[in-house]
């Protein structure tokens, strides 16, 4: 799985995230229902969802959000009544069982009474085959998915064991509990140890116990075969709204965790293939024809258009479009994808020779052979560019405080490819962590350089970072001002 979660529980009117989605690549997206704590998802709406998962060709991860923080938090379901509202939609579930996975409760425990999770739960797998389902189950861990007491971990052969079909995946949510990289790999040897099958079903690049390794938890996923599920498309509020891909919904606002997760290391763009239910059975195993050498026109100084001879597949998935890179060596790049055969590139920079090709892929990810290149130059970037940043305190408390984000704005008339932000602490402040940003500090003095993955800014773009600060009991200063350098 390469996917995220939406949350269409709130959003029941953003039914174009399924295929905005999709669009970006992923193969799969996580749904959030309710069947009461919050405005119930009604059969017929769960019917519509499973429509659009299959017009969408995407793996469907429908969860219960109801069970969330159980014990812990009020009004929580118990995974008992996760079950009957399963139940209760199961017509709208029939027949879906190579597409559609149920993720029986989300979080299903908080921090008290964890150890009735193994019961809890087995007994829920127990019911969910009685009642007839014959999807695969996916099954969150206690401690608000983060397992920190390792109840899941140490009891999930006994759990696993409850289903009579053996289709029971285990996910674990990775925010402030897995911040560094032993953690993680610590908890994936485990898993991978006892032969039982995990996803990780929810991270993030922030969070408000702590700031997760993304970097660790993508690349592990990626070299161990395992799924991931990023949190969440947009919507969020109370606090995390920074754990945002796109703004508002819009798929070409993507914020600089979206960036991050779709067109990073390890991301969705570079890593996802369709599921082979969509392809037919994974019988497709031609790759399509080459594209056409592009043609490079309308070249200004932070965009050009290309158009190529369009590719053939006849291996039975379709054509389902084109990747353009630059030829850069070692590693080339995506510098942008589309389904047909032209594009218009945007964020270059300005008086820079650019070698691209393209390749076209079909609907079982097949990859053509490269293109041959072409190469231009765009022009002058006028006055350049300049940048200006400036930091919100999300929020503080006696010994400390968060500025998320800090949001770098892209000034000049042309595309920038790199920042560097100043401020300085105040006294007897110390920097505790950052994200989306490599920082390092001298005394007071804080300096934070854009990461690999957002230091393209278009002219009047914005990119942003975090971080968190130590401060002495009682004092309330925070950080007042930054500079920003633009490169």
């Amino acid at each position: 799985m390469r996917g995220v979660s939406h949350a269409h529980t709130w959003y029941t009117n953003q039914t174009s995230s399924f295929a905005n989605i999709k669009a970006l690549r992923a193969n799969t997206v996580r749904v959030v229902l309710s069947g009461g704590r919050w405005t119930p998802n009604s059969a017929s709406d769960v019917a519509n969802v499973v429509s659009l998962c299959r017009q969408n060709r995407l793996i469907c991860v429908l969860e219960n959000h109801d069970t969330t923080g159980y014990g812990e938090q009020s009004g929580a379901y118990t995974l008992d009544q996760a079950v009957d509202y399963w139940n209760s939609v199961r017509s709208a579930l029939t027949g879906t069982e190579d597409f559609i996975i149920v993720n029986i409760g989300n979080e299903p425990y908080g921090n008290n009474n964890v150890s009735a999770w193994t019961a809890a739960t087995t007994s829920a797998i127990t019911r969910m085959r009685t009642l007839g389902f014959q999807h695969m189950l996916m099954v969150d861990a206690p401690n608000w998915g983060q397992d920190w007491q390792f109840t899941m971990r140490d009891n999930a052969r006994t759990v696993a064991a409850a289903d009579t079909q053996r289709n029971t995946v285990f996910s674990v949510h990775m925010y402030g509990v897995f911040d560094t990289a032993a953690e993680i790999t610590a908890y994936l040897d485990a898993f991978q140890t006892a032969g039982l099958p995990l996803v990780i079903g929810e991270f993030g690049h922030n969070h408000s116990d702590g700031n997760p390794d993304e970097d660790t938890i993508m690349a592990q996923a990626v070299s161990r075969g395992l799924g991931y599920i990023g949190w969440s498309w947009s919507g969020n509020s109370g606090g995390v709204e920074y754990l945002d891909m796109v703004t508002n919904f819009n798929p070409a606002a993507l914020t600089s965790w979206g960036q991050r997760i779709f067109n990073g290391a390890n991301g969705i763009t570079a890593t996802s293939r369709e599921a082979t239910f969509f392809s037919g059975g994974g019988t497709d195993t031609t790759a399509p024809t080459t594209p056409g050498t592009p043609s490079a026109s309308g070249v200004t100084s932070t965009g050009a258009s290309l158009t190529w001879t369009a590719s053939t597949d006849a291996g039975g998935s379709g054509l389902a479009g084109y990747d353009v890179y630059r030829e850069q060596g070692a590693t080339d790049p995506l510098l942008g994808s589309s389904t047909t055969n032209s594009i218009t590139l945007t964020g270059l920079t300005p008086s820079t020779q650019y070698q691209v090709y393209v390749r076209a892929r079909d609907g079982a990810s097949n990859q053509s052979a490269a293109s041959a290149t072409t190469t231009f130059t765009t022009t002058g970037g006028g006055t350049g560019g300049g940048c200006t940043a400036a930091g919100t305190v999300q929020s503080q408390w006696g010994g400390g405080y968060v500025v998320q984000p800090v949001t770098v704005t892209n000034t000049g008339t042309s595309g920038i490819t790199g920042w560097t932000v100043t401020f300085t602490l105040p006294a007897g402040h110390t920097l505790a962590g950052s994200w989306n940003a490599s920082v390092t500090t001298s005394e007071q003095t804080v300096t934070a350089r854009n990461a690999g993955y957002n230091g393209n800014v278009p002219a009047g773009g914005n990119a942003g970072f975090g971080f968190q600060v130590n401060r002495p009991g009682g004092n309330t200063a925070t950080v007042g001002s930054y500079t920003c350098a633009a490169s």
